[in-house]
């Protein structure tokens, strides 16, 4: 099966304790791309200026990501920069330049069309109810991720989109905006009301959380020693999440434990190095000794497999 994943492609300049990093590849898209390619076929959406470089053109091919749709426009490429000096769990942003994402207008192609599981990466929701109402007859499983300045800008559109995916993937801040509740647990409640079968709030170093109509499931964070640069982990997590899915022959209690606990996985490795340089180098080994480490440090009792 594939996964399409329609989102941003940037440029990120960040800093944090443990130093900074300027124009490194980033955007909600190549995240979730790259970690769900290690588990699925991945065809990638989204627009990028002349800036962009080949060397990470290259890099998003090397992964056997499909990136005929990725659309080269007259202009620079999304730019942001953020400081997690003050709090690596939560990005400072200093200056955010949309550049071509302002003429970003997605179309879909036939191969494009016959994917199996869609996920909507953070941008407006009018161009991701577009292509939502283009993909919905081929679907098997829709995720959407967002972010505060569509929940604040865009709430009452953002709700309509909601009722009409299988999950929202989002962290704890932004279904606190989004519900006006306090407490996660209730803003889950009030978002499973909404329609989505499942809703996934990211805890940062807290782990993930996972609501279902009929079971929660929490996994945690998975320890990590030194934490560089934790932009793009819930991205990251997404594309776990979902690659695992893609590849499971039906979603029900256990593949979601799974999914959770391989997203935890694959957010960890990002959060080890500046940008996409850890999650671009793995290997399926990696990944599996990780996940079994995982396993054995959570002591869960379920036979979950990768």
């Amino acid at each position: 099966m594939s996964i399409l994943v329609v989102g941003t492609i940037a440029y990120d300049s960040v800093q944090t304790p443990e130093g900074s990093n300027n124009h490194q590849l980033g955007g909600s898209a190549v995240y979730f791309s790259l970690s769900a390619s290690y588990f699925s076929k991945v065809k990638m959406v989204g627009i990028v200026g002349t800036d962009f470089k080949k060397q990470d053109m290259d890099l998003l091919k090397s992964h056997g990501i499909n990136t005929e749709g990725i659309e080269i426009s007259d202009g620079k490429t999304f730019t942001w920069i953020g400081d997690y000096k003050k709090d690596i769990n939560q990005a400072i942003t200093i200056d955010t330049q949309l550049n071509v994402l302002n003429n970003f207008n997605p179309n879909i192609d036939s191969i494009q069309f016959n994917s199996n599981h869609l996920f909507l990466g953070n941008f407006h929701p009018t161009l991701q109810k577009k292509i939502l109402n283009l993909m919905s007859n081929n679907l098997l499983f829709t995720a959407l991720d967002t972010m505060n300045i569509w929940i604040e800008n865009t709430k009452s559109e953002l709700n309509q989109l909601i009722k009409n995916v299988d999950a929202l993937i989002i962290n704890e801040n932004e279904v606190k905006t989004l519900t006006n509740e306090k407490n996660y647990y209730k803003a889950a409640m009030k978002i499973l009301k909404l329609g989505p079968k499942i809703i996934v709030i990211k805890r940062g170093e807290y782990g993930a959380t996972l609501f279902n109509e009929n079971f929660i499931f929490s996994a945690p964070a998975f320890p990590i020693k030194r934490v560089v640069d934790p932009t793009g982990a819930g991205d990251s997590f997404a594309g776990g999440f979902m690659g695992y899915l893609d590849k499971c022959q039906e979603i029900n209690e256990k593949t979601l434990k799974s999914a959770t606990i391989i997203g935890s996985v694959m957010a960890s490795f990002t959060v080890e190095q500046f940008g996409t340089k850890k999650l671009s180098l793995l290997s399926k080994k990696d990944i599996y000794e990780r996940f079994k480490k995982f396993i054995d440090l959570t002591k869960f009792n379920e036979n979950l497999k990768i």
